[in-house]
């Protein structure tokens, strides 16, 4: 092989008999640390593949692709809280902004772009009630029953968890055309990313309690 140094770059030519093909395809889309080693010789190492090692955003829309949309919140994910079934968080969501139960249970049944434009037809209101407390919408309060049904979701439909927990540590950020003053990105992002934490070490402990029994 024939090392060639330029300004950050490095260069490895195959000599005759030599190949990197098998190597290149082995790495592809990696990212090395260079580090200086004992004898003036240098060592690559993998850090990992880039979106990883770079730890590129991820940003979940019902327009990701499969399974990352599983995590949307438009997604059919089917979950059950408070005694109540739901078809996916955004049937949860904007069934919220209806007093009566009726039209709440309505909405739990419904999901993705069906679920949304539902929610047009709701009364403006700044409070709502759920389960006997009043909520101010847009508050902290708001957000909270938002990351309890969320943890239901992810709890609960094995697929929407695998999809979740498989964005590994990567940042996650929910940009769309028209954000929600309700329930901004950025909180809806972290709330994502919350949960992963949460799912993530129970996972960790189990799997403690699994390798000493």
């Amino acid at each position: 092989m024939i090392v060639r140094l330029r300004d950050g770059m490095l260069i490895v030519t195959p000599q005759d008999g030599e190949t990197l093909a098998d190597w290149l395809a082995a790495h592809a889309g990696q990212v090395f640390r260079l580090s200086a080693i004992k004898g003036g010789s240098a060592l690559l190492q993998s850090l990992g593949p880039e979106e990883e090692a770079c730890r590129i955003p991820i940003n979940i829309t019902s327009q990701s692709p499969e399974p990352l949309r599983l995590i949307s919140n438009f997604a059919h994910a089917p979950f059950r809280l408070d005694d109540v079934d739901y078809a996916s968080i955004e049937g949860f969501w904007q069934g919220l902004k209806f007093p009566g139960e009726a039209e709440r249970r309505r909405l739990a049944a419904l999901h993705g772009s069906e679920a949304r434009d539902a929610g047009h037809d709701a009364p403006a209101a700044d409070t709502f009630l759920y389960r006997g407390e009043e909520v101010r919408v847009g508050t902290y309060a708001h957000w909270r029953l938002m990351e309890k049904a969320c943890r239901a979701k992810f709890t609960q439909h094995p697929a929407a968890r695998e999809a979740l927990l498989a964005t590994g540590s990567r940042p996650l950020v929910h940009q769309v055309k028209r954000d929600s003053r309700n329930i901004p990105g950025v909180v809806m992002a972290a709330i994502w990313m919350r949960v992963r934490g949460r799912l993530a070490k129970a996972g960790d402990e189990s799997s403690e309690e699994s390798a000493e029994a």
